[in-house]
């Protein structure tokens, strides 16, 4: 990378730190109040015709956004704009979103009600999930129910398909967060064993 590169790399990291930063002052409640749901709700027009909405499913291991942190989408929104998190579907549609607009998106969707997962889950993959959930730590971070908090998402009745592909994109290095604990917490962890955890979690009653 040239210094050029280095110094805007450096520069973006920087503002992704005060965009933190003004997420966490004053908590949760305060960081919904930044967001205009109604403003975010037309905003998301693009948004829904692949992560759904109220009346329509989101595509194929693509993950839903109702119900998520607003801090984690509000974040995620701002590394896939910048480049830091590769996406290049995600940085041509956020390209000219600007920071105030991320605080609407994240305020309309994490109003929404939560997807629920379709179907009942497979009982012996469940207990499997739940046993690697606990031994993993994963409410450690994520919360004993799965609902997330600040910048840690919501994982509970996500899309199994989307869970799995994001679960092994950070087991092998090609997907890192805004730190590398999931990397790590998911180093060398099988495919059977990611699979039954996202069964798992997908299907929280």
């Amino acid at each position: 990378m040239t210094a050029s590169g280095t110094a805007r790399r450096m520069t973006v990291i920087r503002r992704a730190f005060v965009l933190l930063g003004l997420m966490c002052i004053g908590g949760a409640a305060a960081a919904q109040s930044r967001g205009d749901p109604a403003r975010g709700e037309a905003l998301t027009k693009t948004c829904a015709s692949c992560h759904g909405s109220a009346e329509r499913a989101a595509l194929p291991a693509t993950p839903s956004l109702a119900g998520q942190q607003s801090e984690f989408l509000v974040l995620q929104m701002f590394l896939f704009r910048e480049g830091l998190r590769e996406a290049p579907q995600m940085a041509g549609v956020l390209k000219d979103i600007t920071d105030p607009d991320f605080f609407d998106i994240a305020a309309h969707y994490s109003r929404q009600p939560p997807a629920r997962s379709g179907g009942a889950p497979n009982a012996e993959r469940h207990d499997r999930g739940a046993r690697l959930a606990r031994d993993m730590g994963c409410g450690s971070c994520h919360l004993n129910d799965y609902s997330g908090q600040k910048q840690v998402p919501r994982i509970a009745n996500q899309r199994e398909d989307y869970l799995v592909q994001a679960m092994k994109a950070y087991r092998d290095n090609r997907r890192t967060g805004s730190d590398t604990s999931m990397n790590g917490i998911l180093y060398q962890v099988p495919d059977a064993d990611i699979e039954a955890l996202a069964h798992y979690l997908a299907h929280q009653r």
